[in-house]
């Protein structure tokens, strides 16, 4: 406590109390006998009024300086922290799976500003299938975030849940309590700032983590952060995001035969059904889809990720669970570098088929595309394709027969789902 705390403390604390020293009690001798001697009645209510202001008086003194010094404790405690923090601040540019933000040019560290904002929105999960999503700015999964070592990223945390569910955030890449998520719960209408050092370049996953945190997750409230080196990553030409989750849903029709209600959900969608969250299917680890980017199908078709011969592929992958672990391959590709766990620091392994992810981790992995032809993302836990793990890279160019040749021409492989 300050020393005019103490001072103000004290002083209220002699009038309310009377003296507490015995130089303050000697003094106060005279004033006792004088009071004696006067009408005990008129004086009692006399002195009752008078000190009932003193007090009231004092008191509110003694709060004015609280506060008073309060105030100049923060004011010194943001000053301080303004020393600390980088100069240089920047709107982060955010990007939408499969999409990647542009590498970072800066040789300093930045305040980097990035708006969240928790929202349900129903979209399709799978054909014929809706579902009603949590989500980070309206999307599954939420923003890429691409930041730098020694960067304080500056969170400005919203929700617009009309249920008035609490959200917030964990950032796998935060350093402190909850990851961020004690500082950045809110309910609509709510909005939290909050600054968090990056201390550790690697890829991370960032989720929300309100309770029950495996409810936040299994509805696709997660996304991922990149923390770069100080001296950056090797230039590629080509970068994506790539996340892969589980969606864990209920028959539509058993749900209302056991509430006896019908789905008001559904009765707005006549074409498509809007599936229901089920716990209890988590609760076991039963998952009726495992997707990448949150929709079945987000790689194939017009969204397949696209590439030209002789150049070199990076794949920032995550899996967001919230219980399997990953088994990413590419068929037809073999990692010419895979940083395992995101661990950007160490030397990458090398010429590498398959790379486990656990749930709520990343990794990284580069390589270089030779043959023109299309590449197939896969969960090789190989049964996962079958409930939507499973996604294209199509490479233009030349064809190199002296790297791949037959004689025959290539088969259709009809309703094996590896080949468009």
């Amino acid at each position: 406590m300050r020393h005019s705390q103490v001072i103000a403390f004290r002083t209220f604390f002699d009038l309310v109390y009377g003296p507490t020293t015995s130089r303050d009690r000697q003094r106060a001798v005279p004033h006792e006998r004088e009071a004696r001697s006067s009408s005990r009645t008129a004086v009692h209510e006399t002195e009752k009024c008078s000190n009932t202001g003193v007090i009231g008086a004092v008191l509110s003194a003694f709060v004015a300086s609280l506060v008073f010094v309060s105030t100049m404790q923060a004011d010194d405690h943001a000053e301080n922290l303004s020393e600390i923090w980088p100069s240089v601040r920047e709107e982060a540019v955010l990007t939408y799976a499969p999409n990647v933000p542009p590498p970072i040019n800066r040789t300093t560290p930045a305040i980097v500003r990035v708006h969240l904002d928790s929202s349900v929105v129903t979209e399709e999960l799978a054909p014929g299938v809706l579902y009603k999503y949590w989500t980070f700015n309206d999307h599954v999964p939420g923003p890429f975030i691409r930041t730098r070592a020694g960067d304080t990223l500056e969170l400005h945390v919203t929700n617009s849940d009309d249920s008035g569910m609490p959200h917030n955030i964990d950032l796998h890449a935060v350093t402190g309590p909850g990851g961020g998520a004690t500082v950045t719960t809110g309910v609509k209408g709510d909005l939290r700032i909050v600054k968090f050092k990056l201390l550790h370049p690697g890829l991370f996953i960032y989720h929300c983590a309100a309770p029950p945190v495996m409810d936040h997750i299994a509805n696709g409230m997660y996304g991922l952060i990149l923390v770069e080196p100080e001296d950056g990553l090797p230039k590629v030409d080509r970068e994506f995001y790539v996340l892969q989750s589980e969606f864990y849903t209920s028959d539509p029709e058993s749900e209302e035969e056991e509430s006896g209600e019908a789905n008001d959900d559904n009765e707005e969608n006549e074409d498509e059904v809007v599936y229901p969250y089920s716990h209890k299917e988590g609760l076991i680890e039963h998952p009726q889809f495992i997707v990448f980017n949150g929709h079945v199908g987000s790689l194939i078709g017009e969204q397949a990720l696209h590439a030209k011969t002789g150049e070199r592929v990076r794949i920032f992958f995550g899996n967001a669970g919230p219980n399997k672990i990953a088994s990413f391959h590419v068929i037809g590709e073999i990692f010419d570098k895979v940083y395992r766990e995101a661990d950007l620091i160490s030397p990458p392994a090398r010429s590498i088929q398959t790379t486990l992810v656990p749930a709520g981790g990343a990794t990284v992995v580069e390589f270089g595309v030779e043959v023109p032809g299309t590449y197939t993302l896969v969960d090789h836990a190989i049964f996962r394709i079958e409930k939507g793990a499973v996604g294209f890279l199509n490479v233009e160019g030349e064809p190199r027969p002296d790297i791949f040749h037959s004689v025959d021409s290539p088969v259709d492989c009809e309703g094996c789902q590896v080949q468009p």
